[in-house]
């Protein structure tokens, strides 16, 4: 577990610095791509628990970033902030990798766990051509998520989206 933040530190420290070195004036754009949606969530592990989504991403115009979170109410509530990796398939659908932490809230356990930990959220987002409906899928997997043991939660999520 300290390897653990020893590396998400030295990542978010490089991140960063990455960041600052190549830092280009900004300019106001449409984050086109952007949306809210909402779907069910099936979290696996702990017995199966099947709860709902509210899901919100905003997409960066000229980089292949976006920023997302994610509330997932089952027995017990998460927030899932991610940041991705955006991978295009073809104009309408993207593929993304994503990691951030889930923030649990309670002693029941959400779709993905009961504690805050490290978590990656990859997926897929297809938007439906001539309109702003976005359907999207996920998984997230929330490393040592669990209070009472050091257990991998996992959990799937699906929905609808309005593009905003």
């Amino acid at each position: 577990m300290k390897n653990l933040w020893c590396l998400m530190t030295v990542l978010g420290v490089g991140s960063l610095l990455n960041l600052a070195t190549s830092i280009q004036p900004a300019q106001a754009q449409v984050a086109y791509g952007s949306y809210i949606g909402v779907g069910p969530s099936v979290g696996l592990s702990d017995g199966a628990q099947i709860g709902g989504v509210i899901a919100f991403r905003y997409k960066l115009l000229e980089s292949p970033i976006s920023f997302r979170a994610q509330a997932l109410v089952g027995q017990g509530t998460a927030v899932v902030p991610t940041v991705s990796y955006d991978v295009p398939l073809n104009w309408q659908t993207d593929a993304y990798l994503g990691a951030g932490l889930t923030l649990a809230s309670g002693d029941d356990p959400s779709p993905v766990g009961n504690k805050i930990s490290f978590a990656l959220q990859p997926g897929i987002d297809y938007v439906v051509p001539n309109s702003n409906t976005v359907i999207f899928g996920n998984a997230i997997i929330a490393f040592d998520a669990y209070r009472d043991g050091s257990g991998t939660a996992f959990s799937l999520q699906g929905g609808v989206g309005l593009r905003f």
